[in-house]
């Protein structure tokens, strides 16, 4: 069963997770940054392409900003390198396959798909501070636009 969402204030449940190329990444490797963590369904899929690569498009200005990207799904680290390479992503994408790290930050359970509800990985961003507290915990996201909205939210427009 997924664990109750986070809110701004919280501490950012610490994790490990293999990236692409099956080396561990630690949300503790980015102490004293800025990190945006995203949560998304299936790496290869429209939607999650969509989102990545805005991302991607994005990434400059969210790293002068002072930001890191990493996204997280529950696809296999070969299929995380297979999406990386295909879309030209330079951020870490983080395997989280038995989802562990979903269910620390309330991103796995019962979602609306086409009318029904199934349990699944629910689209969320979450914007982590320096110190490592949620700063933004966002649920729900829609795939096109987020990272428009996000920035703005950001003051970075």
């Amino acid at each position: 069963m997924a664990q109750s969402r986070l809110d701004a204030g919280a501490p950012a449940p610490a994790f490990t997770l293999p990236d692409k190329d099956g080396a561990h990444v630690s949300l503790a490797d980015f102490a004293g940054q800025k990190v945006v963590l995203y949560f998304y369904p299936a790496a290869s899929t429209p939607g999650c392409t969509t989102q990545a690569c805005d991302f991607r498009d994005n990434l400059a200005s969210l790293k002068s900003a002072g930001y890191v990207v990493l996204g997280v799904s529950k696809d296999a680290p070969d299929a995380l390198q297979k999406f990386a390479a295909e879309e030209h992503l330079p951020f870490p994408l983080l395997s989280d396959p038995d989802l562990a790290v979903h269910n620390a930050y309330g991103t796995y359970g019962e979602k609306s798909m086409y009318g029904k509800t199934v349990m699944g990985v629910i689209r969320s961003t979450f914007v982590i501070d320096e110190k490592g507290a949620i700063e933004h915990a966002l649920y729900n996201v829609k795939a096109t636009g987020h990272v428009a909205s996000l920035r703005k939210k950001l003051g970075l427009d």
